[in-house]
């Protein structure tokens, strides 16, 4: 069950990622950008977890997961704060 969960997560971080960036491509919004780029690491952050605990749970790839949660966030955290428009 945990499996399914992990890949819904991801196809639904991926939905958030196309529908950002599509509506940055119509309106040029910077937010509109930072946020489907935070989405699409946020993709790429579950597909290392599903990877990780169901693919190869001998592995260890809390390195990557962390890493590319963190530049999500940041990536979004940095629109939020120099997007003056």
């Amino acid at each position: 069950m945990a499996e399914a969960v992990y890949i819904l997560c991801a196809l639904t971080s991926a939905a958030c990622a196309v529908l950002l960036l599509r509506a940055w491509r119509r309106t040029r919004m910077k937010l509109l950008l930072y946020s489907g780029l935070c989405f699409s690491l946020f993709t790429v952050n579950n597909m290392l977890l599903f990877v990780d605990l169901v693919l190869v749970p001998a592995g260890d790839l809390s390195l990557a997961r962390t890493v590319t949660s963190l530049a999500g966030a940041s990536v979004l955290l940095f629109g939020l704060i120099w997007d003056v428009s």
